[in-house]
């Protein structure tokens, strides 16, 4: 998140709208007090990737992402027997 006094924004408005349409969020202050907060569009949410959004989320300290992948650890189970689908069937019947 970006923070610009106003006087600043007047001068690079154009700069922080690129930062905005990329999915950066701009706070805009007026004497080192907050007054307003620009913010991408819906529309330009949705374009972002949803890896750069738990990653922006998790840099907020708002989310906290899993350190390993378990569910590629999980073995696969095999059953002998009949199918499963087999199964069922003849358990209709």
């Amino acid at each position: 998140m970006n923070v610009v006094g106003v006087k600043e924004l007047k001068s690079r408005l154009t700069q922080y709208l690129r930062r905005t349409k990329k999915g950066e969020e701009v706070v805009v202050t007026e004497r080192g007090k907050p007054i307003a907060v620009i913010r991408p569009t819906e529309a330009n949410l949705s374009a972002t990737s949803l890896e750069t959004k738990l990653t922006e989320l998790a840099r907020e300290r708002k989310i906290m992402l899993p350190r390993k992948k378990f569910l590629s650890k999980i073995p696969l189970i095999k059953i002998s027997g009949s199918s499963i689908s087999a199964t069922v069937l003849e358990d209709r019947r």
